[in-house]
């Protein structure tokens, strides 16, 4: 079988998902009480990806932050001069992944497959990999949506033979310019279909909708979150607390929502920034 490195993706700033994202980088941002950073490096760890060795995470907005999160867990590829896009993330990584293969995933990509074990759900990408041709996880596009591939779009994750990442340049280009077109072109790229859910968790709603898909319909509460008040179909996080009531909400750890207040369809942090995605 052809050797693999796991990147994660993740300089970006998370622009759509400001202001969330203006002191916290977007692949920090949690989903169900994780960071999303997280959420990756557990799927890669599932089809036996992990440690410096194995795995690497790129990072440029507020790098120190992802640097210090992920310690001595995954090899570190830090952009000084900022993003450098998903292209060029890669191919600051070369030297690293030396010749293997490439399972590169976004960080803020959030996916839950019900049919397949936990921490497995991208497995389908390396199931019978030739290790020469380029392959996308996938979905079906949205209607009217034409910059998918033969009707389908793209679904967080890409596998990607080292032939065609020995040539990337160091410069700032993501991977549909680079390896995706080319290898559709050359009948070189082949569309796996990802039956779980998969949401791209870039603006505050998408980011609320992962969260209430990790609550199932009820509340998912860190155990040191108190709730003298009312909660439902809500994310509360480390120590947060809630007075009031929150109805289909995301509270990061340490924000507190006081009595007689009302939160629907937001997001609070601890300063008590609150975004509301209705």
């Amino acid at each position: 079988m052809t050797a693999v490195a796991g990147v994660v993706l993740a300089a970006g700033e998370g622009q759509r998902l400001r202001p969330l994202t203006a002191t916290v980088p977007k692949s920090l941002c949690p989903v169900g009480n994780l960071p999303l950073l997280d959420h990756a490096l557990r799927r890669l760890a599932g089809l036996g990806l992990s440690g410096p060795a194995a795995v690497a995470v790129n990072a440029a907005y507020l790098a120190e932050q992802v640097v210090a999160h992920v310690g001595d867990r995954a090899h570190l590829s830090v952009e000084p001069n900022g993003p450098i896009g998903t292209s060029g993330g890669i191919a600051r990584l070369r030297p690293w992944i030396d010749g293997r293969g490439v399972l590169a995933g976004n960080a803020d990509a959030y996916l839950h497959d019900p049919f397949r074990d936990p921490g497995k759900d991208i497995a389908a990408l390396l199931d019978g990999w030739s290790g020469e041709t380029v392959r996308m996880l996938t979905k079906p596009c949205f209607p009217g949506d034409t910059g998918g591939f033969s009707g389908r779009r793209f679904a967080g994750f890409s596998l990607m033979p080292w032939r065609y990442v020995r040539d990337l340049a160091e410069v700032d280009s993501n991977l549909v310019r680079t390896v995706w077109r080319p290898a559709e072109a050359a009948g070189e790229l082949e569309l796996i279909a990802y039956e779980g859910l998969y949401l791209d968790t870039g603006t505050p709603a998408d980011y609320l909708a992962a969260n209430l898909h990790a609550a199932a319909g009820g509340v998912l509460a860190d155990p040191s979150a108190r709730v003298p008040g009312q909660a439902d179909e809500s994310v509360l996080g480390a120590g947060a607390v809630v007075e009031g009531a929150v109805t289909r909400c995301v509270l990061w750890a340490g924000a507190h929502v006081t009595a007689g207040e009302s939160l629907t369809d937001a997001i609070r942090t601890a300063s008590g920034l609150t975004v509301k995605t209705t």
